[in-house]
């Protein structure tokens, strides 16, 4: 009889079917895309070899079927959505001021893997999702097999609060805002919507993205804010 880790690659007692069954969920996948803006040439990779623009629910629905293959698939779903995703990455390039970077460099898919995973679970937690600080860890933990789809060594990946602390430390000076990273974060709380759905759009938007921002708390902090929010460019300027 097959063990249950040969049937999915993640079993249904780990913290990762907690967090990934939460209805806030896809929150956190917005929030992680903001996040992975910040980094400039990650931002170049999305920008350049991407559609999201022009059909963003395609492209949620591709990540949502990743996270849901490496999480609730059989070991050889996740493994043969892990190849394509990676012969995809191989064959794609990123231009930045004259010099071409691979997709696949092990930085910034590590830049996005921690952007996502630390969404879910800081969005789940902060929703109501009832875990503990050592489930917290655990589930870090369980994501660094995720991880490994998409070409990175478990060992290179941070598997605790701790952890994925330092390594947001450690990138916070090589964070910035660039032109397409305000673009996109404004694309995200206004997406283009499908012609069967504008017309559920409302006419008038009553907020901007600074005032969305400036009810909710800055993943990254005043340095890094993508939208200029009020609050954050408050806590930039100097104190007379």
């Amino acid at each position: 009889m097959a063990s249950i880790e040969e049937i999915v690659v993640q079993p249904p007692q780990t913290v990762t079917w907690l967090v990934h069954l939460d209805r806030a969920m896809w929150v956190g996948g917005v929030r992680g895309l903001m996040l992975q803006a910040l980094h400039p040439l990650a931002m170049l990779g999305v920008w350049q070899n991407s559609t999201f623009q022009d059909d963003p629910f395609g492209r949620l629905r591709r990540t949502a079927d990743f996270v849901g293959r490496v999480t609730f698939g059989s070991p050889q779903e996740a493994d043969e959505i892990g190849r394509r995703v990676r012969g995809i990455h191989r064959g794609l390039r990123i231009t930045d001021g004259g010099r071409t970077h691979r997709v696949d460099d092990p930085e910034l898919l590590l830049w996005v893997h921690c952007a996502e995973v630390s969404s879910y679970l800081e969005v789940a937690r902060r929703g109501g999702l009832g875990l503990s600080d050592r489930q917290a860890d655990r589930y870090l933990r369980e994501q660094r097999r995720s991880a490994t789809y998409v070409g990175l060594h478990l060992d290179d990946v941070p598997g605790s609060r701790a952890e994925m602390d330092a390594y947001f430390a450690h990138m916070r000076p090589r964070l910035r805002v660039i032109d397409e990273s305000a673009a996109t974060v404004r694309f995200l709380l206004w997406p283009r919507l499908p012609p069967e759905l504008r017309r559920l759009s409302p006419a008038n938007r009553p907020t901007s993205p600074s005032a969305r921002c400036a009810t909710t708390r800055c993943p990254t902090g005043p340095e890094t804010c993508t939208a200029r929010c009020p609050r954050c460019r408050a806590r930039r300027s100097p104190r007379p």
